[in-house]
Protein backbone atom coordinates (compact mmCIF):
# COMPACT_ATOMS: atom_id res chain seq x y z
CA UNK A 1 0.00 0.00 0.00
CA UNK A 2 1.48 3.38 -0.96
CA UNK A 3 2.03 5.88 1.85
CA UNK A 4 -0.74 8.33 2.62
CA UNK A 5 -0.04 12.05 2.42
CA UNK A 6 -0.80 14.10 5.50
CA UNK A 7 -0.71 17.86 6.16
CA UNK A 8 0.31 18.79 9.68
CA UNK A 9 -0.63 22.34 10.77
CA UNK A 10 1.57 23.97 13.37
CA UNK A 11 0.18 25.76 16.38
CA UNK A 12 0.25 29.56 15.97
CA UNK A 13 3.21 29.85 18.33
CA UNK A 14 5.32 27.32 16.43
CA UNK A 15 4.23 28.69 13.06
CA UNK A 16 5.46 32.14 14.09
CA UNK A 17 8.75 30.70 15.34
CA UNK A 18 9.56 28.62 12.24
CA UNK A 19 8.02 30.93 9.63
CA UNK A 20 5.63 28.44 8.01
CA UNK A 21 2.07 27.34 8.75
CA UNK A 22 2.66 23.60 8.76
CA UNK A 23 4.45 20.75 7.09
CA UNK A 24 3.81 17.58 5.11
CA UNK A 25 4.11 13.97 6.19
CA UNK A 26 3.80 10.48 4.77
CA UNK A 27 2.08 7.69 6.67
CA UNK A 28 3.17 4.10 6.06
CA UNK A 29 0.96 1.35 7.44
CA UNK A 30 -2.66 1.11 8.51
CA UNK A 31 -4.18 3.02 11.42
CA UNK A 32 -5.75 -0.16 12.74
CA UNK A 33 -2.43 -1.87 13.32
CA UNK A 34 -1.64 -2.89 16.86
CA UNK A 35 2.09 -2.48 16.35
CA UNK A 36 4.35 0.37 17.40
CA UNK A 37 3.87 3.89 16.10
CA UNK A 38 7.04 5.56 14.82
CA UNK A 39 7.63 9.26 14.17
CA UNK A 40 10.55 9.26 11.72
CA UNK A 41 12.69 12.40 11.25
CA UNK A 42 15.02 12.96 8.29
CA UNK A 43 18.64 14.08 8.10
CA UNK A 44 19.95 17.50 7.11
CA UNK A 45 20.11 17.02 3.35
CA UNK A 46 17.58 14.32 2.45
CA UNK A 47 13.82 14.79 2.96
CA UNK A 48 11.15 12.43 4.22
CA UNK A 49 10.74 10.74 0.82
CA UNK A 50 14.42 9.94 0.27
CA UNK A 51 15.29 6.35 -0.60
CA UNK A 52 16.71 5.70 2.89
CA UNK A 53 13.66 7.08 4.69
CA UNK A 54 11.23 5.29 2.40
CA UNK A 55 13.14 2.03 2.67
CA UNK A 56 13.19 1.96 6.46
CA UNK A 57 9.55 3.07 6.70
CA UNK A 58 8.50 0.29 4.32
CA UNK A 59 10.36 -2.34 6.31
CA UNK A 60 8.88 -1.21 9.62
CA UNK A 61 5.33 -0.89 8.27
CA UNK A 62 5.44 -4.29 6.57
CA UNK A 63 6.24 -5.73 10.00
CA UNK A 64 3.16 -4.09 11.52
CA UNK A 65 4.33 -0.64 12.60
CA UNK A 66 2.60 2.62 11.72
CA UNK A 67 5.30 5.05 10.52
CA UNK A 68 4.90 8.80 10.09
CA UNK A 69 7.81 10.50 8.32
CA UNK A 70 7.74 14.28 8.15
CA UNK A 71 9.70 17.22 6.79
CA UNK A 72 11.23 19.80 9.10
CA UNK A 73 10.04 23.36 8.32
CA UNK A 74 13.13 24.37 6.30
CA UNK A 75 12.72 21.29 4.10
CA UNK A 76 9.02 22.00 3.62
CA UNK A 77 9.85 25.57 2.61
CA UNK A 78 12.49 24.31 0.20
CA UNK A 79 9.93 22.00 -1.38
CA UNK A 80 7.38 24.80 -1.76
CA UNK A 81 9.92 27.29 -3.09
CA UNK A 82 11.74 24.84 -5.35
CA UNK A 83 15.18 25.61 -3.96
CA UNK A 84 17.53 24.23 -1.33
CA UNK A 85 17.60 25.76 2.12
CA UNK A 86 19.99 25.15 5.03
CA UNK A 87 18.63 23.54 8.18
CA UNK A 88 17.23 25.77 10.90
CA UNK A 89 18.95 26.04 14.26
CA UNK A 90 18.20 23.35 16.83
CA UNK A 91 15.58 25.30 18.86
CA UNK A 92 13.36 25.69 15.78
CA UNK A 93 13.85 22.08 14.73
CA UNK A 94 13.03 20.77 18.20
CA UNK A 95 9.95 23.00 18.50
CA UNK A 96 8.65 21.75 15.15
CA UNK A 97 9.46 18.15 16.07
CA UNK A 98 7.51 18.46 19.32
CA UNK A 99 4.53 20.01 17.51
CA UNK A 100 4.50 17.30 14.85
CA UNK A 101 4.48 14.65 17.58
CA UNK A 102 1.51 16.37 19.20
CA UNK A 103 -0.39 16.55 15.91
CA UNK A 104 0.21 12.97 14.78
CA UNK A 105 -0.75 11.61 18.19
CA UNK A 106 -4.06 13.43 17.89
CA UNK A 107 -4.69 11.80 14.50
CA UNK A 108 -3.01 8.41 14.78
CA UNK A 109 -3.14 7.54 18.47
CA UNK A 110 -4.86 4.60 20.13
CA UNK A 111 -5.47 3.71 23.75
CA UNK A 112 -2.59 1.25 23.91
CA UNK A 113 -0.31 2.83 21.30
CA UNK A 114 3.42 2.76 22.00
CA UNK A 115 5.16 5.70 20.30
CA UNK A 116 8.82 5.73 19.29
CA UNK A 117 10.94 8.55 17.92
CA UNK A 118 13.20 7.48 15.06
CA UNK A 119 15.67 9.65 13.23
CA UNK A 120 18.36 9.62 10.60
CA UNK A 121 21.47 11.68 11.42
CA UNK A 122 20.23 15.19 12.25
CA UNK A 123 16.77 13.77 12.91
CA UNK A 124 18.34 11.36 15.38
CA UNK A 125 20.03 14.20 17.23
CA UNK A 126 16.85 16.30 17.32
CA UNK A 127 14.98 13.30 18.71
CA UNK A 128 17.44 13.07 21.60
CA UNK A 129 17.33 16.82 22.22
CA UNK A 130 13.54 16.71 22.36
CA UNK A 131 13.58 13.78 24.77
CA UNK A 132 16.24 15.39 26.95
CA UNK A 133 14.17 18.57 27.21
CA UNK A 134 10.85 16.91 27.97
CA UNK A 135 10.88 13.61 29.86
CA UNK A 136 7.05 13.64 30.07
CA UNK A 137 6.41 13.00 26.38
CA UNK A 138 5.22 9.42 27.04
CA UNK A 139 7.52 7.99 24.36
CA UNK A 140 8.47 4.34 24.69
CA UNK A 141 11.88 4.64 23.06
CA UNK A 142 14.08 6.11 20.34
CA UNK A 143 15.78 4.52 17.33
CA UNK A 144 18.75 6.60 16.18
CA UNK A 145 20.23 5.76 12.78
CA UNK A 146 23.64 7.31 12.18
CA UNK A 147 23.71 9.59 15.22
CA UNK A 148 26.07 12.50 14.32
CA UNK A 149 28.28 12.52 17.41
CA UNK A 150 30.56 15.14 15.85
CA UNK A 151 31.10 16.90 12.50
CA UNK A 152 33.27 15.11 9.96
CA UNK A 153 36.98 15.52 10.81
CA UNK A 154 36.09 17.44 14.00
CA UNK A 155 35.93 14.80 16.73
CA UNK A 156 36.59 17.45 19.36
CA UNK A 157 33.20 19.10 18.64
CA UNK A 158 31.03 16.57 20.43
CA UNK A 159 27.23 16.59 20.34
CA UNK A 160 26.72 14.73 23.59
CA UNK A 161 26.26 17.51 26.13
CA UNK A 162 22.65 16.44 26.74
CA UNK A 163 23.28 12.71 27.15
CA UNK A 164 23.02 12.94 30.94
CA UNK A 165 19.39 14.07 30.52
CA UNK A 166 18.45 11.30 28.09
CA UNK A 167 16.39 8.83 30.14
CA UNK A 168 14.21 7.26 27.42
CA UNK A 169 15.30 3.77 26.26
CA UNK A 170 17.38 4.27 23.14
CA UNK A 171 18.86 2.19 20.33
CA UNK A 172 21.84 3.69 18.50
CA UNK A 173 22.70 2.21 15.08
CA UNK A 174 26.10 3.24 13.72
CA UNK A 175 28.56 2.05 11.10
CA UNK A 176 32.25 1.45 11.69
CA UNK A 177 33.12 3.78 8.77
CA UNK A 178 30.85 6.65 9.79
CA UNK A 179 32.91 9.88 9.65
CA UNK A 180 30.39 11.57 11.95
CA UNK A 181 30.63 9.04 14.77
CA UNK A 182 33.96 7.74 15.98
CA UNK A 183 32.88 4.61 17.83
CA UNK A 184 35.72 4.80 20.34
CA UNK A 185 34.53 8.29 21.26
CA UNK A 186 30.95 7.10 21.38
CA UNK A 187 31.88 4.33 23.81
CA UNK A 188 33.35 6.99 26.07
CA UNK A 189 30.46 9.42 25.74
CA UNK A 190 27.71 6.83 26.16
CA UNK A 191 28.74 6.34 29.79
CA UNK A 192 26.98 9.63 30.57
CA UNK A 193 23.62 8.55 29.09
CA UNK A 194 21.12 8.53 31.94
CA UNK A 195 18.71 5.90 30.63
CA UNK A 196 18.94 2.38 29.20
CA UNK A 197 20.51 2.24 25.77
CA UNK A 198 21.95 -0.15 23.22
CA UNK A 199 24.41 0.16 20.35
CA UNK A 200 24.02 -1.90 17.18
CA UNK A 201 27.14 -1.68 15.03
CA UNK A 202 27.06 -2.17 11.25
CA UNK A 203 30.45 -3.58 10.33
CA UNK A 204 31.81 -1.56 7.41
CA UNK A 205 28.83 0.79 7.41
CA UNK A 206 29.20 4.47 6.49
CA UNK A 207 26.95 7.33 7.61
CA UNK A 208 24.10 5.91 5.50
CA UNK A 209 24.88 2.39 6.76
CA UNK A 210 26.09 1.40 3.29
CA UNK A 211 28.87 -1.20 3.18
CA UNK A 212 31.62 -1.86 0.60
CA UNK A 213 30.84 -4.31 -2.21
CA UNK A 214 33.67 -6.52 -1.03
CA UNK A 215 31.69 -7.23 2.14
CA UNK A 216 29.38 -9.47 0.14
CA UNK A 217 26.34 -7.61 1.48
CA UNK A 218 24.09 -5.11 -0.27
CA UNK A 219 22.63 -1.97 1.27
CA UNK A 220 19.26 -3.73 1.26
CA UNK A 221 20.78 -6.59 3.24
CA UNK A 222 22.03 -4.13 5.85
CA UNK A 223 18.74 -2.23 6.09
CA UNK A 224 16.89 -5.54 6.48
CA UNK A 225 19.19 -6.33 9.40
CA UNK A 226 18.74 -2.87 10.92
CA UNK A 227 14.97 -3.17 10.58
CA UNK A 228 14.95 -6.52 12.37
CA UNK A 229 17.12 -5.19 15.18
CA UNK A 230 15.04 -2.03 15.64
CA UNK A 231 11.77 -3.98 15.56
CA UNK A 232 13.16 -6.25 18.28
CA UNK A 233 13.99 -3.14 20.30
CA UNK A 234 10.45 -1.80 19.82
CA UNK A 235 8.77 -4.98 21.06
CA UNK A 236 7.03 -4.47 24.42
CA UNK A 237 8.75 -5.96 27.44
CA UNK A 238 6.69 -8.91 28.64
Amino acid sequence: MPPQELHIPFTPEVAELVGIDGTSALVDGALGTGGPRVLFAHGAGAPKDSAFMAGMARRWSEAGALVVRFDYPYMERARREGRRRPPDRAPKLVAAHRDVLRAVRERCDAADARWFLAGKSMGARMSTLLLSEDADLDVAGAVLLGYPLHPAKKPESLRSEHFDRLVTPTLFVSGTRDPLCDLDLFERERTSIAGPHELFVVDGGDHDLAVPKRSGRTHDDVLDEVARESLRFMEPVR
